[in-house]
């Protein structure tokens, strides 16, 4: 959909100038509505973050209960508040116990600069080691050890002593010595088009890690939160980092992000100098109430587990039709592969014309995302395919 400027006609700084355009009215559960009464399924939680659908009971109750109590009332660290209290140790509670103290931050992209900062901060080297087709946010530090080297250019120069080797090369990992600070990974690679690890891989990694002390970061802002069918995606490999950083689905619709690691990591940023790491709203009450409540949502449901049985079924519907060259997936975490940039293009703008929010990657042209709410059923997803389906039916015979 054109609409070229509209944010810009509306005093709004704008991203591109083809927006999807859907004027929204309000959300709830599955659904986005627009301001006509049309319904769309939201099939990519809002780019992970609606993993839990829309207006969460829980969530909103929670969110209505910390609006009474207080707001802000200082910056992250000075006082003494029960949001950040639960939500840290509920973080805890669910993390191996090495990763048992967290830095709430704004996002997912500040919390991979925090990351970076520790990491320097820990081993008292600079050089960083990051991955092709990695996304890890667009601030400068972040942007500095992504992979797209088409978005980075304009804004060079970015951070020094940044080298990037390929996923699963294990030719590539003695890349990784004793001058590194650290290694920047996605468990799995979401803008490069769901990019998943070999087990050995990880394995060897983590093992290069320990053998030169560089610190292992594992950013889990897409693929954390059961959106890969675990609750955190180095369960599938029994791969631990020393830095998980999380964001996204962790706020349950709200913005935050979190730096995790080891408490005696993390106390570097308190001595020496102190205050090594700061934020203005990072921990904000409001947004860890609704971060405790989701993350307590889901751990009583069986919705990481289920998520396992919806992307088999959602692949096996869609893997049959021959528009699909490939599909990558973990849990309800999708990337469905077609034979040009073109095709997608059609797919995605079809898809939305009948009520189907989908979207592209940055870093993979020839394949569109779909990343569901994780409260989707099996009867919904079934259904959502077959219209998949059908509009691939008509792009193919158009």
């Amino acid at each position: 959909m054109d609409s070229s400027n509209f944010y810009l006609k509306n005093n709004l700084a704008q991203t591109n100038p083809y927006m999807m355009g859907i004027d929204v009215d309000y959300a709830k559960g599955l659904y986005i509505y627009d301001k006509n009464g049309k319904r769309y399924t939201d099939l990519i939680s809002g780019l992970g973050v609606s993993a839990l659908g829309h207006a969460n009971k829980a969530v909103n109750d929670a969110l209505k209960a910390q609006i009474d109590r207080h707001l802000h009332v200082m910056v992250y660290g000075e006082f003494r508040q029960d949001a950040q209290i639960q939500l840290g140790n509920l973080l805890a509670s669910t993390l191996p116990e090495k990763l048992n103290t967290s830095y709430f931050v704004n996002s997912g992209t500040e919390a991979n600069e925090a990351a970076l900062k520790l990491a320097k901060r820990v081993t008292g080297r600079q050089r960083i080691i990051s991955f092709r087709g990695a996304y890890h946010g667009s601030t400068h530090g972040s942007l500095s050890v992504s992979g797209n080297e088409t978005k980075k250019q304009p804004f060079q120069p970015l951070l020094p002593q940044i080298n990037f080797i390929h996923l699963n090369r294990y030719e590539e990992l003695p890349t990784i010595d004793f001058t590194c600070a650290a290694v920047i990974v996605e468990t799995i690679q979401g803008d490069a088009g769901i990019r998943i690890p070999e087990q050995k891989y990880l394995e060897a990694l983590r093992a290069q890690c320990d053998r030169v002390g560089a610190m292992l970061i594992f950013d889990e802002v897409q693929a954390g939160m059961g959106r890969a069918g675990t609750l955190w995606a180095f369960e599938h490999y029994n791969v631990v980092p020393d830095i998980l950083t999380l964001g996204k689905a962790l706020g349950a619709g709200l913005p935050i992000g979190a730096l995790i690691s080891a408490r005696e990591n993390m106390e570097q940023f308190t001595y020496d100098p102190i205050l090594g790491h700061i934020t203005t709203f990072g921990g904000h009450p409001l947004i860890c109430a609704g971060a405790h409540a989701g993350l307590k949502y889901l751990l009583s449901t069986n919705l990481v587990a289920e998520a396992n049985e919806k992307g088999q079924l959602l692949h096996d519907i869609l893997i049959a039709h021959p528009l699909v060259k490939e599909i990558r997936f973990r849990g309800l975490y999708f990337a469905i592969e077609l034979e040009t940039a073109d095709i997608v293009q059609k797919i995605v703008e079809r898809c939305l014309e009948k009520g189907l929010v989908t979207f592209w990657f940055l870093s993979c042209p020839n394949a569109f995302r779909l990343a569901p709410p994780l409260v989707i059923t099996l009867e919904e997803l079934r259904a959502v395919a077959l219209e998949i389906i059908e509009i691939f039916d008509e792009v193919a015979n158009s």
